[in-house]
């Protein structure tokens, strides 16, 4: 067990290698995937992504990612808040083109899927956008409207992709499992506001503090893991879960210091470990000898791309091509949906590598964008 998570850990190193370039364009999971896929059945078949443990640690990792990008909106911010009306209107352009190119796409190509597609399309991603705001220190119309935007596609398409894989059936009881998560969720919000306010709370958070327990990390895993237990026996998903619990925890306003453990638990382990275990399930060979997957992976990234500048261009009223590339960013929906499909055997190997392909070229006009943002909004130095 400790070679292979050696190895894992070891091509997980690739993202933060393949990120200090000079640039800086190339976001850290793609490298983490490129790792997974050396070691992987594409690759030398160094790891076996389904022999145990590694399926838990898989599944860990990803509800770690889903608890990252939900801890990335902030439903307090007043930003926020001023976005979520044009952001909601730039999603619901975006989704309209969105099922029609999914439609589109799916009949040209005959893979079938077409809901599933025009999710994906559809989706964006907070947690790859989140944190370059926060880094550049981005402010103004433009980014409340881009941040409304991610937080009402990424709330939206969490809970729609999972039910596009399944049957009538599974579409019932994932329903339900989501609203059962939904209700968990609120439920231990509003009893971890109560116990706060408790003198005793503040005791416990202090002997934590001096003795080193590591007391709310514990609570926040746990939160974490209640909620993924609600999803594992409802049918619901994991994502759903995460997601909930991670916007749960931003709005209890935790300290600097549990950011700090949370980000050393997720990304110093578990979400590497996530991407270079998707990486090493992908199967590029199949994607690379099957035309119609090749055909796929590049019709997502260029109208995933289409369908955000049509809502940029229609919701914001200046700086509307940065901001619609800025959208388009995409990795970890899709990367959800193929892990989830390869496990269900929902998608085939070509298709859902096709999937995060076309994810992975989203990121490049992504970047370019948040660029040409940023680079609209720094301030004439004076003089």
């Amino acid at each position: 067990m400790f070679g292979t998570l050696t190895l894992v850990v070891v091509a997980g190193l690739l993202g933060p290698a393949l990120a200090a370039g000079r640039s800086g364009r190339i976001p850290v999971v793609v490298g983490q995937i490129a790792g997974g896929v050396l070691i992987g059945r594409t690759g030398l078949h160094l790891v076996d992504p389904a022999a145990q443990p590694l399926p838990a640690f898989h599944d860990l990792g990803f509800a770690m990612l889903m608890l990252s990008a939900g801890t990335h909106i902030d439903l307090r911010d007043p930003g926020l808040r001023r976005g979520l009306p044009r952001g909601a209107l730039a999603l619901a352009v975006t989704a309209v083109l969105a099922v029609a190119a999914g439609a589109g796409l799916a009949h040209a190509l005959g893979v079938g899927r077409a809901p599933l597609l025009a999710v994906l399309l559809a989706g964006s991603s907070a947690a790859i956008a989140f944190p370059i705001i926060v880094e550049r220190r981005l402010s103004g119309e433009t980014v409340s409207l881009l941040m409304g935007w991610l937080a009402v596609a990424d709330s939206t398409t969490v809970v729609v992709m999972p039910i596009t894989l399944g049957g009538s059936v599974a579409v019932a009881r994932a329903l339900t499992g989501d609203l059962a998560i939904v209700a968990a969720g609120l439920a231990l919000y509003a009893a971890a506001r109560w116990a706060a306010a408790h003198p005793l709370t503040g005791r416990l958070q202090a002997r934590s503090l001096s003795r080193g327990w590591a007391l709310q990390l514990r609570l926040s895993l746990l939160l974490l893991l209640v909620l993924g237990t609600i999803a594992e026996k409802t049918g619901a998903s994991t994502l759903v879960a995460g997601f909930v619990a991670g916007i749960a925890l931003r709005q209890l306003r935790e300290p600097e210091r549990l950011e700090v453990q949370l980000s050393g638990v997720g990304n110093g382990f578990f979400v590497p470990a996530f991407f270079v275990l998707l990486g090493a399930e992908l199967d590029l060979g199949a994607m690379l000898t099957d035309r119609r997957a090749l055909l796929l992976a590049a019709g997502m990234g260029l109208l995933a791309v289409a369908a955000h500048l049509g809502g940029a261009f229609v919701a914001a009223s200046r700086q509307r091509l940065a901001l619609g590339l800025a959208a388009s960013a995409q990795l970890g929906l899709p990367a959800a949906a193929a892990s989830l499909g390869a496990q269900t055997h929902t998608l085939s190997p070509a298709i859902a590598a096709a999937l995060v392909a076309g994810a992975c070229l989203t990121l490049v006009p992504a970047v370019v964008g948040m660029n040409r943002l940023a680079a609209a909004l720094v301030a004439p130095s004076p003089g």
